[in-house]
């Protein structure tokens, strides 16, 4: 069990496997108000339940109960401190998180529809907005990934600049590195921009068709994660990027664009240089100055 917190938020977050259930539900926090995701797996892919409680124990024990949720393994429960949500509040947040978890796309959700905003005042609202923030810097730290926003509106990055700075001066090394791959047999071309340490394939950019390589295989799931969430979609005989997106290595990126595992530091190369990643980022690295061992 995890609980955690950030210092001047009055949000906790308390993380509990079901097969502690009984253990978690005698805690204090447990009979406050707020909101729970309900974690675990369904036909192979990650799977998630959204739902608020005046008392999230007693809302907890009927999910335990549900014959339909017995997928569930992890319960997150988040609360504030001296129980000070009330109802409107635990459903403005729960409707907050339900349209943020299907609008990134990253995880599917059990829940069947999409609740309305409850009427707050203005005050209320700035405060559950600033209570959300809080909790999306929280949930990443407790590996809770299904909010993290790795799609960019097309054209986001500063690509454009990139091109041109290299156009203008074709023998600068320092600039912000664009990388290309290529599949030829496909005549696919996609093309990424390391940008505030995010690997990011630009939009355009093309991809095979479909998964390719063996099904359960690591980056099959982010492959039907992306076509879920509107990043890639069919278009003739390969795939296109609709949106920019940051991926978490060149690996990652070039595995769904071959649609199969695929070394990414060997397949991407800088269009500056025509070097691949991996010599790119070993220039980085011996250029990095060196301290005397001895002082």
């Amino acid at each position: 069990m995890i609980t955690a917190e950030l210092f001047n938020w009055t949000g906790h977050v308390f993380v509990t496997p079901r097969t502690r259930l009984t253990e978690a539900l005698k805690r204090e926090e447990a009979g406050y108000a707020g909101v729970y995701l309900l974690l675990g797996e369904k036909e192979g892919e990650d799977f998630a339940y959204i739902g608020e409680a005046e008392d999230l124990g007693v809302r907890l024990k009927q999910h335990a109960a549900a014959s339909d949720k017995d997928w569930w393994e992890t319960a997150v429960l988040v609360s504030a401190s001296a129980n000070r949500l009330n109802k409107a509040h635990v459903k403005y947040l729960e409707a907050r998180l339900i349209a943020m978890a299907r609008e990134i796309g990253h995880t599917p959700l059990h829940n069947g529809n999409s609740p309305k905003l409850p009427g707050l005042t203005e005050a209320d609202i700035a405060k559950m907005e600033a209570f959300l923030a809080s909790l999306m810097v929280v949930l990443p730290a407790i590996r809770v990934d299904m909010f993290i926003q790795r799609s960019r509106p097309a054209g986001s990055t500063t690509s454009a600049v990139t091109r041109q700075a290299i156009a203008v001066n074709e023998q600068s090394s320092d600039l912000e590195p664009e990388f290309i791959l290529k599949y030829p047999k496909y005549e696919i071309e996609a093309h990424a921009v390391l940008q505030d340490g995010e690997f990011i394939v630009l939009t355009g950019s093309r991809l095979y068709p479909c998964w390719q390589g063996k099904e359960g295989t690591s980056y099959h799931p982010l492959r039907d994660e992306l076509e879920r969430g509107g990043v890639i979609r069919s278009e003739g005989q390969s795939a296109v990027f609709v949106k920019d997106y940051a991926f978490s290595s060149p690996s990652a990126a070039a595995a769904i664009i071959y649609g199969r595992p695929a070394n990414g530091p060997d397949k991407w190369h800088q269009v500056h240089s025509g070097i691949t990643y991996k010599e790119w980022e070993n220039r980085q690295l011996d250029a990095l100055p060196t301290e005397d061992a001895a002082e």
